[in-house]
């Protein structure tokens, strides 16, 4: 399976989101530390889930970071993230 669809089955499973983004952003560090020649390292996630609701964002990160643990540990060498509840984001 392709790490973006890797990615995003899980948050669907995890978070249920009103939205979900995610943004293959490989091509612009091509060349840098941890950049693979066949893409899929670099990420930004714009995740819009009630989960999110109370919670910090370091909280909602760590939440992110557990649940694409596998991801990280492997493939994935950066993860820009936008993690917001319901009432948030003007788009949902």
């Amino acid at each position: 399976m392709r790490i973006q669809q890797s990615i995003r089955t899980k948050l669907e499973q995890a978070y249920a989101p009103l939205r979900l983004e995610i943004e293959d952003q490989s091509a612009r560090h091509a060349g840098h530390a941890g950049a693979h020649p066949e893409g899929e390292s670099h990420f930004h996630v714009a995740l819009v889930s009630a989960t999110f609701a109370g919670k910090s964002r370091p909280e909602r990160h760590r939440m992110i970071h557990k649940t694409l643990a596998d991801e990280l540990a492997d493939r994935v060498h950066a993860l820009s993230l936008t993690l917001l509840a319901p009432g948030e984001d003007p788009r949902t």
